[in-house]
């Protein structure tokens, strides 16, 4: 598959990537999951480098890998790289930011939604999983989940995590209230935070003993935690698109939820 040279040079520019890298992207972008292998076919990136690149493009937020074996990898979406390079360089470059806002106004970022569109083999819903690390890419991750909800978020979770997802939290739901979607959560930790946490956020609490993490949205995809909330950017997650997954997870989380 020919990519168009013109884009791969805009992308390079405007996502501060290599040749190889821009190149890596827009081909899994138009594939939409794929071995190391297909990638290096359908890129013209030589094998042995795309490896790396691809390590590097995981690292960067532009790809995460698919659970199991063979290790395949799963494009994502554009805007949702497009936001985490603004908070990447928020701090240092206003200027970078407003270039990546118009960029979603541009013909370019047209082209790159119609490759992760339409691409070029059909995936099937049960291959989008994959595994999240770290927890700035979780959190953005997560935003995104929650702020395309259709019907319903199902959280569990700790105190803790919720008071470092606030910022995002507060203004989300705020908005997904007044459009009629149900949200439901359990919390672990004292009463009195998730007193103060519910009160905050506007939404009943339910106190829970057992500490752990998992979101569900719509009852077809699932974000698990599999590590402690930590002070530090080692957070790990599985994300699980299964809306049989999905559905049998909220069905027992009803059970407990109404006793």
């Amino acid at each position: 598959m020919a990519i168009n040279k013109e884009l791969i040079n805009k992308v390079r520019a405007d996502f501060g990537l290599n040749i190889y890298e821009a190149k890596v992207w827009l081909a899994l972008l138009a594939k939409g999951i794929a071995t190391a292998g297909e990638i290096a076919e359908i890129s013209g990136v030589p094998r042995s480098r795309t490896y790396d690149v691809l390590e590097s493009l995981e690292r960067d937020g532009f790809t995460i890998p698919k659970l199991g074996k063979p290790i395949k990898y799963i494009a994502i979406k554009p805007e949702l790289v497009i936001e985490r390079i603004k908070r990447n360089v928020e701090t240092n470059s206003n200027s970078r930011i407003e270039l990546l806002n118009r960029v979603k106004e541009t013909d370019e970022y047209k082209e790159l939604l119609k490759l992760h569109n339409s691409r070029i083999e059909p995936v099937q819903r049960e291959d989008l999983s994959g595994a999240l690390k770290g927890r700035s890419f979780i959190h953005e991750y997560l935003r995104e989940m929650i702020e395309n909800a259709k019907i319903e978020i199902i959280m569990a979770t700790t105190t803790e995590a919720l008071d470092k997802k606030m910022k995002f939290l507060k203004p989300a739901f705020q908005k997904l209230k007044k459009h009629g979607i149900k949200i439901r959560i359990s919390a672990s930790g004292e009463i009195q935070d998730i007193k103060r946490i519910s009160t905050e956020l506007g939404i009943l609490i339910r106190p829970i003993k057992v500490r752990t993490r998992f979101y569900i949205i719509d009852r077809e995809q699932i974000l698990f935690m599999l590590t402690q909330e930590v002070a530090t950017e080692n957070d790990v997650g599985v994300w699980i698109n299964s809306k049989y997954f999905a559905l049998a997870l909220a069905n027992l989380y009803d059970i407990a939820y109404s006793n």
